[in-house]
């Protein structure tokens, strides 16, 4: 069944919670999927044609294997090595400075703990993780694996994080916690109680329930493409957070035959990729922003988007038609 941790919630906690994006974390969570540790599911075209790239870097970087052998699946992994994030638009560089300012003291500790209970690494891995520079041999990894293999294809997976945190945000600030987390992850509930409510999250390992309480410094939520599913940050020395899977990943790979015949391929595509913007949307679909605008030009025509001004931008969504297309589908 796994342990239950319940994250307390008081109406101030709406008004400071936050989102954000990492390029740190979703380095990291590409190498769970590129090493095997984790199922590719939807993501085996996207490992399969990067899985050279990451034999490369293994081949050449001994602390690739170090790193590698400390993830652990529904257990704790070191939470220096992929720090929360500040915003939504922080430089990977900086997210970076910050897991290289580890003392090394915390990085021993939180690699000792990470490995209690688990199978050991092999001699090699435990040989680097005891290096007294192993904080900048395994950040030296992660901008190894960003620039060869994250970086190129960022764009896209910046605009499907982008739009998930268009999409709840807009819930959590205009309908609260209960619509915000509905959709986020089965494991992951409103509950509803006599004074302030509560998130409560599965985990997967065993282990005793947790309680832990915002006290008004609110949430960092953090959607991820790559990821697995739910975790989270609930150390003090970091703002707690919770990393989901960002909404309409599978919509990447396998888009319904029957809307694809109705009105084309691409603006089911467009059609399943929404709420976004039509920059972000170009950037989905690798197509020109004036040819995007184009067919979403169309399917708000035919009253199946509709676009609400946020800042600069139009944020297109689906109408009921829409959603009724989509659902079917």
């Amino acid at each position: 069944m796994g342990r239950v941790i319940r994250v307390e919630v008081s109406p101030q906690d709406v008004m400071t919670s936050r989102f954000a994006v990492s390029r740190l974390i979703e380095t990291m969570h590409a190498l769970w999927l590129l090493s095997g540790r984790y199922e590719a599911g939807v993501h085996r075209p996207w490992v399969e044609r990067h899985r050279p790239a990451y034999e490369r870097l293994l081949a050449r970087l001994p602390a690739l294997g170090a790193l590698v052998s400390l993830f652990r699946r529904g257990e704790y992994n070191a939470d220096f090595i992929a720090p929360p994030p500040a915003g939504v638009n922080v430089a990977f560089d900086d997210e970076l400075a910050v897991m290289r300012a580890t003392p090394l003291a915390q990085a021993r500790e939180e690699i000792a703990r990470n490995l209690r209970g688990g199978p050991p690494p092999s001699p090699e891995a435990l040989a680097v993780l005891d290096r007294p520079d192993i904080v900048q041999l395994l950040a030296d990894v992660l901008r190894a694996t960003w620039e060869e293999i994250l970086a190129p294809g960022w764009p896209r997976f910046q605009a499907i994080l982008e739009r998930d945190v268009a999409y709840r945000a807009g819930r959590l600030a205009a309908y609260g916690w209960a619509a915000a987390l509905d959709d986020l992850d089965p494991r992951v509930r409103w509950c509803a109680v006599d004074g302030p409510g509560h998130i409560a999250v599965r985990m997967e390992a065993a282990g005793k329930d947790e309680r832990h309480r915002l006290g008004g410094r609110g949430l960092l939520l953090v959607p991820t493409v790559f990821g697995p599913g739910v975790g989270a940050y609930l150390e003090d020395a970091w703002p707690y957070a919770l990393v989901y899977q960002a909404r309409g990943i599978a919509a990447e790979h396998a888009p319904p035959r029957g809307l694809t015949r109705l009105i084309g391929a691409t603006r089911t595509a467009i059609l399943l990729r929404l709420p976004a913007t039509t920059t972000q949307l170009a950037a989905l679909l690798d197509m020109s922003v004036g040819g995007t605008g184009d067919h979403v030009a169309a399917l708000r025509e035919a009253g199946l988007i509709t676009g609400t001004r946020v800042g600069r931008s139009v944020l297109y969504h689906r109408t009921p038609l829409g959603d009724a297309l989509s659902e079917g589908a």
